[in-house]
């Protein structure tokens, strides 16, 4: 990645074959990340987003050559509105009888709810795999109360990318799609300012985001322990910054790993319980 800023109105290629076709807002907080992946003529879009994003979502897509109809399968980690509210538009776009929206049986449940048009694979009867035409494969590795019963991440095994979902998330108006945090930060007391940037610490974001997010200690330090086993060379969330260098990755993780009050620990830590 070079120095220049990038240019948030157009889709960013991330790594081989992978782009970045989100939606940039200065004046919010929970950013929302959904990717691209294309392989000889052949694409994958996971955590799409929602209804009101789906125009700036399919305007990207187009934009980086990719036409409606070689989108084979929607991927989605959980079932929120910000990942799946803009199905039924991706559908009526797209327009193909291969397609197939691929989840977690859990999750597939409340995605039929947003439609019921597209048949739903879940990952446990793949194999935990999904193989492009070329060979390419997608690894899915369960994550489960993080934060949802369903939740997954997806491992690009050709780029080492990890699709991360809410893992790795923040809320945080000091937004950029690839992150400031550094191996500086590994050893910091996170606080509201960062001393290097005088910005908003990046590190207290997903701190504050995962405390409020995931339901359990205990869950986020499985999902943290599985990811700890892939050979990463980024982490995309669906929220927040991209972790693009070794650095930023081992700060993020270290800092999660030392979380206890999570979730329903917190809310009762937070009333005094």
């Amino acid at each position: 990645m070079n120095n220049q800023a990038p240019d948030y109105s157009e889709y960013i290629e991330i790594a081989d074959g992978v782009y970045w076709v989100g939606f940039a807002d200065e004046q919010i907080g929970l950013h929302c990340n959904p990717y691209l992946i294309v392989d000889d003529g052949e694409a994958v879009l996971l955590d799409s987003g929602s209804r009101d994003d789906f125009s700036t979502v399919m305007l990207k897509v187009i934009r980086a050559g990719v036409s409606p109809n070689m989108i084979r399968r929607l991927i989605y980690h959980h079932y929120d509105p910000d990942l799946c509210g803009n199905i039924p538009h991706m559908e009526t776009m797209i327009n193909s009888k291969d397609l197939q929206i691929i989840s977690h049986y859990e999750n597939n449940i409340f995605i039929n709810y947003y439609s019921v048009r597209s048949p739903k694979q879940c990952i446990e009867n793949m194999d935990y795999t999904y193989e492009f035409a070329s060979r390419r494969r997608l690894q899915f590795i369960r994550t489960p109360y993080s934060h949802s019963p369903g939740s997954f991440v997806t491992y690009d095994t050709k780029t080492k990318v990890l699709f991360s979902s809410d893992i790795f998330g923040s809320y945080d108006y000091n937004w950029d799609l690839f992150t400031q945090i550094d191996g500086s930060c590994k050893s910091c007391v996170p606080g509201e300012t960062c001393p290097i940037t005088q910005k908003s610490c990046q590190i207290l974001g997903i701190l504050n985001f995962h405390r409020r997010v995931m339901t359990s200690a205990k869950a986020l330090h499985y999902a943290l322990s599985e990811i700890e086993k892939l050979d990463i060379s980024m982490i995309a969330p669906q929220h927040g910054s991209i972790l693009n260098t070794p650095a930023a990755i081992e700060a993020a993780i270290g800092h999660l790993k030392s979380l206890t009050n999570v979730g329903i620990d917190y809310f009762l830590e937070e009333e005094g319980h």
